[in-house]
């Protein structure tokens, strides 16, 4: 198959994404927010995971203070 049948089938460049982020004029879409808030939750989730490693009695008493919480909740 030649490299040119690829390129369409595989759709445009990492490059064509970057120049589209780059422009500042350019509205956002949907796709690309949603890109980007997937990227920012992975990140975050890694973060907290790191801090929960490094940080185990804040952890603890964290997991007891929501215990106490839902032992109190009333239905």
């Amino acid at each position: 198959m030649p490299d040119g049948a690829e390129q369409e089938r595989d759709g445009p460049g990492p490059h064509a994404a970057q120049e589209e982020q780059d422009a500042p004029d350019a509205p956002e879409t949907d796709a690309q927010r949603r890109r980007r808030r997937a990227q920012f939750l992975r990140e975050l989730h890694e973060a907290k995971a790191l801090r929960d490693r490094v940080q185990p009695r804040r952890v603890k008493a964290a997991r007891m203070r929501q215990a106490m919480r839902m032992r109190t909740f009333r239905w």
